[in-house]
């Protein structure tokens, strides 16, 4: 997996799964919020959104949530870490 290369594609989709009151203080511009324990109730809507770049603070909770999606069918979706990681990557495209 080339995350930056995802990265870099405009079909990507950038979601952070923290709480809303974490992505409120602070989130990376672009990314939508779905907080991880909202996740199965949106699995339609983000089946559409594929590619998906997950993130959370340090990366559990994004990996979580890609163990669940790709438990159920998705290919295209990858743990970005936490959303400052995700931040420095696209800085580094830039």
């Amino acid at each position: 997996m080339n995350l930056t290369k995802i990265l870099r594609s405009k079909e990507t989709s950038i979601v952070d799964v923290r709480t809303k009151g974490e992505f409120s203080s602070s989130r990376l511009e672009g990314s939508i919020n779905i907080p991880l324990n909202l996740v199965p109730e949106n699995i339609e809507a983000l089946k559409k959104m594929q590619p998906l770049v997950l993130c959370c603070a340090a990366g559990v909770r994004s990996g979580q949530a890609m163990e669940f999606l790709k438990f159920n069918g998705f290919e295209q979706v990858f743990n970005g870490g936490s959303w400052q990681d995700v931040e420095n990557m696209l800085n580094s495209l830039k």
